[in-house]
């Protein structure tokens, strides 16, 4: 990784500017960096017409211009890849690995098995696997709306290397942790998404209306989900998982809930495929999610 001189703005590219990517934008953008906005060509439309408005419960509300693109025409210190796991394939044909030969890629998705797909696009180095703990949502192209009040980064890899790209994300307002386990990293953010995921989209309910009302459930799913992620790796806690679903609002929504709420493909493969698929060959018995994505799959 070549990280831009620390006296002089970033280009940052954001592929997939929806709740995470926007919401990153903006905060970038506000801070002084150069964005881009690489995305299909109704987006690319909004955003040359106006700013990106972001409505924000920790940030508050704001709007800064961003460029767009339907592509990325120039090389960029900083890409970060937002879409979606079912769109991974035809976004990364928006972003030639050319115009990322000296900078950093920064995957944002939700899952452990993207970053295979990634570094077969890019050079194996510019590859930066991250997580991040945030609720938001686009509402229409360029909007934003951020309820969570939180936005938390992890990155992998070695902290020398990435203090440049921590200190740029942190300017910008995100808390960042570096890891140096990229497969811990990964399956903590799994063992704690996938049961949020699955069972807000199975009830269509709220996490508050999951943890009351389905809490017996929610504590199975979340002992089956950290055995997993601990033989793959991270030390999981189930109790601390569960605390953590108990300070959240209770009105907090997965984003899996609102794809299928939109009628949008569910990331169903990449969250709980990836959970079942580890889950046999530790030849571990997750009975409560393989139930659940069997009944969000398609019939």
């Amino acid at each position: 990784m070549a990280p831009a001189p620390p006296d002089r703005p970033w280009t940052v590219a954001v592929l997939g500017p929806g709740g995470v990517g926007g919401l990153l934008a903006g905060l970038l953008a506000r801070a002084g960096h150069r964005v881009v906005c690489v995305a299909g060509e109704r987006t690319v439309q909004a955003l040359r017409e106006g700013p990106l408005r972001v409505g924000s419960r920790q940030f508050g509300d704001f709007a800064v211009p961003v460029e767009a693109d339907t592509a990325l025409r120039e090389p960029a210190d900083l890409c970060l890849v937002t879409v979606k796991h079912t769109a991974l394939a035809d976004a990364l044909a928006r972003v030639p690995d050319t115009m990322l030969a000296t900078g950093t890629v920064v995957p944002l998705l939700n899952g452990v098995e993207h970053p295979a797909a990634l570094r077969a696009h890019f050079a194996s180095r510019c590859v930066v696997p991250g997580v991040i703990r945030v609720e938001s949502a686009r509402t229409a192209p360029g909007v934003i709306t951020h309820n969570s009040p939180f936005t938390e980064i992890d990155l992998a890899g070695p902290p020398e290397r990435l203090a440049p790209l921590a200190d740029v994300l942190r300017a910008a307002g995100t808390r960042v942790q570096v890891r140096a386990d990229e497969t811990a990293m990964l399956w903590a953010k799994l063992a704690f998404l996938a049961p949020l995921a699955l069972l807000t989209t199975r009830h269509r309910r709220t996490a508050g209306e999951v943890r009351d009302r389905h809490r017996a459930e929610l504590v199975a799913l979340v002992e089956e989900a950290a055995a997993v992620a601990r033989a793959c790796g991270a030390a999981t806690d189930p109790a601390q998982v569960l605390a953590l679903y108990d300070s959240f609002p209770p009105d907090t929504r997965s984003s899996m809930q609102r794809d299928a709420e939109a009628g949008r493909p569910l990331e169903l493969d990449a969250i709980g495929g990836a959970l079942l698929r580890a889950a046999a060959r530790h030849r571990i018995a997750t009975p409560v999610a393989r139930r659940l994505v069997e009944d969000l799959g398609p019939h």
